[in-house]
């Protein structure tokens, strides 16, 4: 569980430093975080397949959503221990992201 946290919100962390980052031409928000993370492991390959990823898994809304978190982390909290059917369905969606970016970017 924990490393699945972690998985999550290293990608969303990610993705919050380049919203108003330049764009990078054909990627989305989560391929441009990744590629921007300046982490050693953060290479075209696995940016693009994490990418691939949140397009097969997550709504525009659910990835902006996601980046939100750690803006205010108290928010990602609120939303796992939500009962609100649209918290309880972002929760859930971000963890099928990680759990298949995990499964299907590995190296």
């Amino acid at each position: 569980m924990t490393r699945r946290l972690s998985i999550l919100s290293a990608l969303a962390l990610a993705a919050l430093g380049v919203i108003a980052a330049p764009q990078t031409v054909g990627a989305n928000v989560i391929e441009r975080a990744c590629l921007q993370s300046g982490r050693p492991a953060a290479s075209r390959a696995l940016c693009d397949c994490i990418g691939r990823v949140a397009q097969q898994t997550l709504t525009g809304g659910q990835m902006r959503a996601g980046a939100r978190f750690f803006q205010d982390p108290q928010r990602a909290q609120d939303v796992r221990q939500s009962n609100r059917r649209s918290d309880e369905e972002l929760w859930r969606a971000w963890r099928n992201f990680g759990d298949t970016a995990e499964a299907m970017c590995r190296s």
